[in-house]
């Protein structure tokens, strides 16, 4: 496949997803199919990578994304092809919404259609919670399992800030890290 197919072919993953998915996460889900599993362009452990850059980078997650993966397949051209397939989509509807407003917000087939998108949005999120979970519980480990259950109990019983929830999986990664450097220097 040629440099230009590939522009091409991540401008309408990136275009297509951004206009049909309502969420950083989908859009990733779908780029993560497409090149991982579809094309082989990149391994599991790649895209799970560039994934958890594009959600420790500030901004929108989906962009952050585009930019990773655009920027693997092509450098800086990729990047800014896979941006603007990204966010040409919310451009053109924020646009159509607001010429149509008063009409969208009355239409019962909208709203209908809305809430039946938010149901393949769930699915997709959850294949992606799923495939990073399993990806990262192949060390055969008991951590990750602590960490899922202590996260939860603190969200669900705490009243403490989710702020405070990232700075202890901070803290956790760095235990982690350590006792592993430690355990290969040994």
């Amino acid at each position: 496949m040629s440099k230009a197919q590939k522009l091409w072919l991540l401008f309408t993953t990136a275009f297509t997803s951004s206009a049909t998915a309502n969420s950083g996460y989908a859009i990733l889900s779908v780029m993560k199919n497409l090149f991982v599993y579809k094309h082989k362009w990149f391994t599991e452990e790649e895209m799970n990578d560039y994934i958890g850059l594009a959600q420790s980078a500030p901004g929108a997650m989906a962009v952050n994304g585009a930019v990773v993966v655009g920027y693997q397949i092509a450098g800086i051209i990729g990047a800014v092809v896979g941006i603007l397939g990204i966010i040409i989509p919310p451009i053109i509807i924020m646009a159509l919404v607001t010429i149509f407003y008063q009409y969208i917000v009355t239409n019962v087939y909208v709203r209908m259609f809305m809430e039946g998108m938010q149901a393949g949005v769930c699915a997709l999120l959850l294949d992606v919670i799923i495939g990073l979970f399993t990806s990262v519980t192949k060390e055969k480990t008991i951590y990750p399992y602590i960490l899922v259950i202590a996260g939860f109990i603190f969200v669900k019983f705490t009243d403490f800030s989710v702020f405070y929830l990232a700075l202890g999986c901070i803290v956790a990664g760095i235990i982690k890290t350590l006792i592993m450097n430690r355990k290969a220097g040994a």
